[in-house]
C-alpha cells in the first residue's frame, strides 16, 4: 500500500510505483470521486486505446417470449 500527503493547497502526488502500475502519462486526465467515504482516482482513456475491448463478447441474449 503506498501512502501520500495533501498539500496546503490540496493537491497530492501519485506515488511513482501506482503510476507505473497504470501507466499514467503527464498531462493525462483522470476522474476524482467521492465512494463510500473514499476517494477513487480513475485514468480517463481516450476513445481510439479504448476501441475494441469488447471484441469477442457474447451478445446473444435469451429474450423473453414477449419481447422482440
Amino acid at each position: 500500500m503506498e501512502t501520500t500527503t495533501v498539500s496546503s493547497k490540496y493537491q497530492i502526488v501519485i506515488p511513482r510505483k501506482v503510476r507505473n502500475q497504470l501507466g499514467l502519462k503527464v498531462g493525462q486526465k483522470v476522474q476524482v470521486l467521492p465512494y463510500e467515504g473514499r476517494i477513487e482516482i480513475i485514468p480517463i482513456e481516450s476513445i481510439k486505446k479504448s476501441r475494441g475491448f469488447l471484441k469477442g463478447i457474447d451478445t446473444k441474449i435469451e429474450r423473453e417470449k414477449d419481447r422482440l
